[in-house]
């Protein structure tokens, strides 16, 4: 079986997957943060596409202009169409060339373009004491189910202070979404 993960620089999914013997990619423009250059595709994720025919296609995509915490600053804007574009067509592409394919974006606008989400998520279910409301769109696979319910719950996601790298430290995977991931669907 062959996965590439869209838009992982973390290779949370990926190592993952690789550690049960899965050949998994990591896939994004970015330098990959999780140790692991030998299975990261560091090139667009059109480009990756045509490199192989995958069996499964998990999508990431950057939610920084269609998220809805963002209709503040990037309602109407040129940023919000050119999200808006990035995700569709990788959505759709990604759905044309393979069976298995999901979309996880955070509160989005996104349903107005690619339909109705799958399912919602917050990294609670998995064992995190954190509030972070997930879509997911799925193609050919199941909805994850829930593997540990934890109490003391808040939104440090939302509440994470500026920085130079805020973006990229919320777009993490949480460990237990990944690990749910890796173990429901492969």
């Amino acid at each position: 079986m062959k996965v590439l993960i869209g838009f992982e620089e973390s290779q949370q999914i990926a190592t993952r997957l690789r550690d049960k013997g899965i050949e998994a990619y990591s896939c994004d423009l970015q330098d990959c943060s999780g140790g692991h250059p030998s299975y990261h595709l560091k090139m667009d994720i059109f480009e990756a596409f045509k490199i192989s025919k995958f069996d499964a296609i998990i999508l990431h995509p950057p939610c920084t202009y269609t998220a809805l915490c963002g209709n503040r600053w990037y309602y109407n804007s040129e940023k919000r169409v050119e999200g808006v574009h990035l995700c569709k067509s990788v959505w759709l592409e990604a759905c044309r060339i393979c069976d298995n394919v999901a979309l996880e974006q955070p509160k989005t606008i996104m349903q107005k373009y690619i339909g109705q989400r799958t399912q919602t998520i917050h990294p609670w279910q998995f064992g995190h004491g954190e509030t972070k409301e997930t879509w997911l769109w799925l193609k050919g696979f199941p909805k994850l189910k829930p593997t540990q319910i934890v109490e003391g719950r808040e939104n440090k996601i939302w509440k994470m202070g500026p920085s130079k790298n805020r973006g990229k430290l919320r777009s993490k995977t949480y460990p237990g979404i990944a690990d749910a991931i890796v173990q429901q669907w492969f």
